[in-house]
């Protein structure tokens, strides 16, 4: 099991989270086949702490999400906290969150009233 607070540490040394990371990272994360919200959290706090970042570890980021959030199907009140303050961390919500946002509403089998609204609120 690897260890993700060291891990974090490591990626964040030079504020960059380059390729090199990204695949250290993909293999920490999918280690066991399952993103769990330990692993997501480590994602979103590098999203938010890091300086800079490749456009691997955007398709990382949210390749993950989607799979943590839809993993039993169903959109639940938590995972509508965890996606709003992913989103929202700062302030802007851009074209690859609104396709989360998008690709979760098509892959859900049911959804909480938050999401929707989150939706609403994101997409218009």
């Amino acid at each position: 099991m690897t260890d993700l607070k060291k891990l974090k540490t490591d990626i964040l040394e030079d504020g960059i989270i380059d390729d090199e990371e990204v695949k250290t990272l993909r293999d920490a994360i999918y280690e066991d086949g399952v993103v769990d919200r330990e692993e997501i959290d480590l994602l979103v706090s590098l999203r938010n702490e890091a300086k800079e970042t490749c456009q691997a570890f955007s398709d990382l980021f949210f390749t993950a999400m989607k799979e943590h959030v839809l993993a039993d199907g169903e959109i639940d009140e938590d995972e509508v906290k965890l996606l709003d303050a992913a989103i929202y961390a700062d302030g802007v919500v851009d074209d690859d969150e609104k396709q989360l946002l998008k690709d979760l509403k098509t892959g859900a089998k049911s959804a909480c009233p938050a999401f929707d609204a989150l939706c609403e609120k994101c997409l218009g």
